[in-house]
């Protein structure tokens, strides 16, 4: 790009001030002019991540006022549940879900496909500055937008639900509006989907279909994640043999997910749970005729809640790199 002439600035007394004295750090060249090409859409993530974390930060406050006063910690569950409004809980999760495909419509797509389609990237190709730089600049300050802004909403809702997080009834921690929108997996959710939807504005070069294109594949992400969510744990398997009956079933580590239940015979071969209402027959009749003397139980544990997401969140940071080295390839050979 070229270069603008600056004039020094000067004292009043005529002798001119060093630019140290007059100015503080701030993007120059390069970085200057794609902060400035897409200024208005940053600084409006920036202002709705600020109100939205100052929202969840007094949730959080009003919260702990709010199952404080009805006896928590103290107390069961049972008591100060209806303070720690669940919907609530569960709503707010199901709008943050959406911020990964909002920022892949509204930010990646057009990122690339509105200058290759009002022929921006045809100037920055005349210019000293190789489209490789170009691109890369791009989306090193887009990406780090996004990082700051999904980071900030991670922290603060994993705050607000972080007193309440061991009771199922208030949110499910392997629910996505819990898992998704907390730790790495939300940052690891909207950076790939970002980068995806720049590598489909690269491809169409049309702002308009990019960003329909990108909603498609950002929600075809979201489904697939979410049926490939709970694979990322390790199941475990308690049994028992002490009978079948509800008192015997196996007490479970708080905030487990039970994933599978069933009957265990003498032998050691399972039934399904129903199986003695699918045959029309007493418990009792049921057990002697099946030989079944206890439960196993396949579950997963609310410890590795953390593991899973790191492992997942590192598949999609994976995914982020390989979608990246693609448009830098894709723009070394064909940019404009």
């Amino acid at each position: 790009m070229s270069n603008l002439t600056k004039t020094p600035a000067t004292r009043s007394n005529g002798s001119a001030a060093s630019p140290t004295a007059t100015r503080g750090p701030r993007l120059s060249g390069l970085n200057w002019l794609i902060w400035r090409q897409h200024r208005a859409g940053f600084w409006t993530l920036f202002a709705i991540t600020a109100l939205c974390v100052a929202w969840l930060v007094y949730q959080r406050a009003d919260l702990i006022n709010q199952i404080t006063a009805q006896g928590w910690p103290d107390s069961a569950s049972d008591t100060w549940l209806k303070g720690a409004h669940p919907q609530r809980f569960q709503l707010v999760g199901f709008a943050l879900g959406f911020i990964p495909i909002v920022l892949g419509v509204f930010l990646g797509a057009p990122l690339l496909a509105g200058d290759l389609e009002n022929g921006t990237a045809k100037l920055v190709a005349l210019q000293s500055v190789t489209p490789i730089r170009w691109l890369a600049t791009k989306l090193a300050i887009s990406a780090l937008v996004v990082i700051v802004c999904t980071a900030a909403l991670s922290v603060a809702f994993g705050r607000w639900w972080g007193p309440v997080k061991h009771v199922p009834t208030v949110l499910e921690w392997s629910d996505g509006a819990a898992f998704d929108n907390t730790g790495p997996v939300p940052v690891a959710l909207a950076l790939f989907t970002v980068v995806g939807g720049v590598a489909i504005g690269m491809l169409l070069r049309r702002s308009l279909i990019s960003m329909v294109v990108t909603f498609g594949f950002a929600v075809v992400v979201q489904l697939v994640w979410s049926y490939l969510r709970l694979n990322l744990g390790h199941v475990l398997t308690i049994t028992t043999h002490k009978g079948i009956g509800h008192d015997t079933f196996p007490q479970m580590p708080e905030g487990t997910l039970v994933i599978d239940q069933s009957y265990i015979s003498g032998s050691g071969q399972t039934y399904g749970w129903g199986t003695c209402v699918a045959h029309g027959m007493p418990e009792k009749v049921c057990t002697q005729k099946f030989d079944l003397v206890g439960w196993s139980v396949d579950y997963l544990p609310m410890s590795q809640m953390s593991s899973m997401q790191w492992f997942g969140a590192s598949i999609l940071f994976a995914l982020t790199a390989a979608v990246t080295v693609f448009i830098f390839v894709r723009g070394r050979k064909r940019i404009v």
